[in-house]
């Protein structure tokens, strides 16, 4: 846009221009114009700036602009989007050229980019989240697909017994930054997927995210049937067939709308098994347009394919039936000329058994000749789970790479860090914060700096957990006098420990609590305080985890841990962000080898805390002896029950030998804990740019994208 036609916009258009672009979320500057307009209202409308924008007239936002002094401030953010979406001086420009004219097809089940748009559950959202983002920072030419969930995943409430009970929201489209995908043409987009019992239809919608175009297909239309409208109303809900049924319209339909839009992708990069149905229609497309056999189109499809696993746990491998298989893949298997039965042995790591359901993840593998894992321990994991693919091969040489994850560091930040990072820091350094050089310099902020910035995190967290709490007792009806008990809880001088994911039974949460009378003597020592936050949430349909939950609660009831021991509900990305921002440690303690990678500890590095892990996952490469604890020493014992009893004794003797003394020891002059600093300056240094989402795109654009898209060759596994 011209910069006459800039100048003649008023407030409220540039302001409306920039939420509609997922841009804004990751810049702190214009985050801080939102919140600087209404900071009341801008909370409580869950940071959604489409909303939130509706509270005010043109007029009125002009007036508040000139009281809080907005104008020049939006003017600069609004210069700045528009450069940043013009400029061709980027990474990806420089590097990433072959894929400039056919970019590449990124397809995920779930995408977490903010809380404003609920399309996600969990880590693997969030990551696909990161990975838009710092692919929009980078440059890389990338488009995305996935499915729109009007419910999303669900919302969680901890009801007055501890028990998890699931709400179901319904969001207008019209209330989020989203709007009608369009051909080239200008039509919308309406994809056709065939079932052996009718067809099904999907819209689409799309979300930018900065230069990134996600696609979103929703079923909710009048063309299908009322069952099929709430096809993708929920995210991971229902049964196998709707389970089915949504993959193969993020697959075969995901694709169709690509080619709808006039996207022609020089490589498709999978995001877990869910859209491993995507191939299958890329090679249908090379047998109508170039008159390939099925086999030659498969071959030259699997070359343009990239797939990452990221779970070593079976039951995150979503197996069908052969009824569900041939009712859904029926058609497209006739398609390709080779029929149900000699479609579902690529579903099969024995296509030749009968007996074996057909799996998302073999499909994928089989679809692609590069396929790595989420981290390096779990390469050696995903290697001898699927050994079974390549018979005569070693397990040394199964084609499994791995690229390990990162996470977007603008996104998880905390603005406070960030005036410290710009002091220290090379100019710019945050783009280029996948360069380990640029982080060296952080070793030059002042103890007393940093301590005091954490410090006042920590605060800000306490305060947001105290008021989360009183949301919940005023939701309960709870009587005022334990109202008044929210406002005292936590304690800002004490030993914070933040617990955060899913609570799915291999992550342990109640691992710490299997020894509660010592668990008693840590919390209740009032010369080295000691707290827990915990949060996160069960499948709906995992009543194991929802008690583990309901434990946990119990436990913060009891007058020996009430307010030391707290229990947010509802976890999302803003709780997510407040916790990693704040804790003074976090604490994970999976079952190992079941931890893929985990990313939110990547996140607290960045903000200064100090990881306290079990060695699996992305830790299991970070862990130096300074920079963080460690539980355990990576050994694992065949019995399960024998391995978490050894894992509990040794994370009680980590808190009670390492963290708590260092946590506590303080100089005499300023009550500096120099030591903890050292390590928290010796993490951000040695991680940072190790476990950040540009440098795992940029391996991804080195050793998958542009090999897949007919560039040079690579280091990454190929399959054979």
């Amino acid at each position: 846009m011209a910069l006459s036609q800039t100048c003649q916009l008023s407030l409220y258009e540039k302001l409306d221009a920039l939420a509609r672009n997922l841009w804004w979320c990751w810049q702190p500057e214009v985050v801080s114009i939102f919140r600087d307009i209404d900071p009341v209202r801008w909370a409580d409308l869950d940071h959604n700036p489409i909303v939130f924008l509706r509270e005010f007239t043109p007029e009125q936002l002009e007036n508040r602009g000139r009281e809080v002094v907005l104008h020049s401030r939006v003017n600069y953010a609004y210069r700045r989007w528009q450069e940043y979406m013009s400029s061709k001086h980027t990474w990806g420009d420089t590097h990433a050229g072959v894929l400039g004219h056919n970019p590449i097809a990124y397809f995920s089940a779930e995408f977490g980019i903010h809380e404003s748009l609920p399309n996600y559950s969990g880590g693997l959202g969030v990551l696909a989240g990161d990975h838009l983002k710092s692919a929009s920072d980078l440059g890389v030419p990338l488009v995305a697909v996935g499915l729109f969930y009007q419910e999303g995943y669900f919302s969680q409430q901890i009801d007055a017994t501890g028990w998890q009970r699931e709400v179901y929201p319904y969001v207008q489209s019209s209330r989020l930054a989203i709007k009608p995908a369009k051909t080239p043409d200008g039509n919308h987009v309406l994809v056709q997927v065939e079932t052996r019992n009718g067809p099904i239809y999907a819209q689409v919608w799309q979300v930018d995210v900065g230069r990134v175009k996600l696609f979103l297909l929703d079923c909710n239309v009048e063309q299908n049937t009322p069952e099929d409208r709430k096809l993708t109303a929920r995210l991971y809900g229902g049964d196998q067939r709707i389970r089915i049924r949504q993959e193969l319209v993020l697959g075969i339909g995901g694709t169709r709308a690509l080619t709808a839009m006039g996207y022609q992708p020089c490589a498709l990069h999978m995001n877990e098994g869910h859209s491993a149905f995507a191939p299958l229609e890329f090679i249908r497309m090379r047998m109508v347009n170039d008159g390939h056999s099925f086999d030659e189109a498969l071959l030259m499809t699997a070359w343009r394919c990239c797939f990452t696993t990221h779970t070593p746990v079976p039951a995150g491998h979503d197996r069908f039936d052969w009824g569900l298989f041939e009712e859904h893949l029926g058609p497209i298997a006739d398609q390709l000329g080779i029929g149900p039965g000699g479609l579902v042995g690529l579903g099969r790591v024995d296509p030749n058994n009968p007996n074996e359901t057909f799996c998302m993840t073999v499909l994928a593998f089989k679809c692609s000749r590069r396929a790595n894992a989420v981290s390096n321990l779990h390469g050696v994991v995903s290697r001898r789970m699927w050994t079974g693919l390549w018979p005569n091969r070693s397990e040394e040489e199964i084609p499994i790479g791995h690229i390990t994850n990162g996470v977007h560091v603008s996104s998880w930040l905390a603005p406070q860090m960030r005036n410290l990072y710009d002091r220290v820091l090379p100019l710019e350094w945050h783009v280029r914060s996948g360069e380990p050089e640029v982080w060296a310099g952080f070793e030059n902020v002042t103890p007393g700096e940093l301590w005091e910035t954490h410090q006042s995190l920590k605060n800000r967290l306490i305060q947001f957990a105290r008021n989360r709490m009183l949301r919940r007792a005023e939701r309960l009806g709870l009587p005022d006098s334990e109202k008044q008990e929210m406002s005292t809880l936590l304690d800002p001088e004490a030993l914070t420990i933040g617990f955060a994911r899913r609570f799915a039974p291999y992550k342990r949460a109640d691992l710490v609590l299997r020894d509660v009378e010592t668990l008693g003597k840590i919390i209740c020592d009032s010369a080295h305080p000691v707290q827990f936050i915990f949060a996160g949430k069960s499948h709906p349909a995992d009543d194991y985890g929802k008690a583990i939950l309901q434990r946990i609660f119990q436990l913060t009831q009891d007058p020996a841990f009430k307010g030391k021991i707290v229990l947010l509900e509802d976890y999302d990305i803003n709780l997510a962000r407040h916790l990693v921002q704040g804790v003074d440690v976090w604490l994970n303690n999976p079952r190992r080898p079941l931890e893929a990678s985990g990313t939110s500890g990547q996140k607290v590095v960045l903000n200064g805390g100090l990881n306290c892990s079990i060695l699996d996952g992305w830790w299991a490469e970070a862990y130096d002896g300074q920079n963080g604890f460690a539980i355990g020493n990576g050994h694992t014992h065949v019995d399960d029950s024998i391995q978490d009893d050894r894992d509990a004794k040794s994370l009680t003797r980590v808190l009670l030998d390492q963290v708590i003394p260092l946590y506590f020891d303080r100089n005499q002059e300023d009550g500096l804990p120099e030591e903890w600093i050292a390590r928290m300056k010796r993490s951000v240094r040695t991680l940072g740019w190790r476990f950040n989402a540009d440098r795992m795109v940029m391996d991804y654009v080195n050793h998958a994208y542009i090999p897949a898209a007919g560039g040079v060759s690579c280091s990454m596994a190929r399959m054979s």
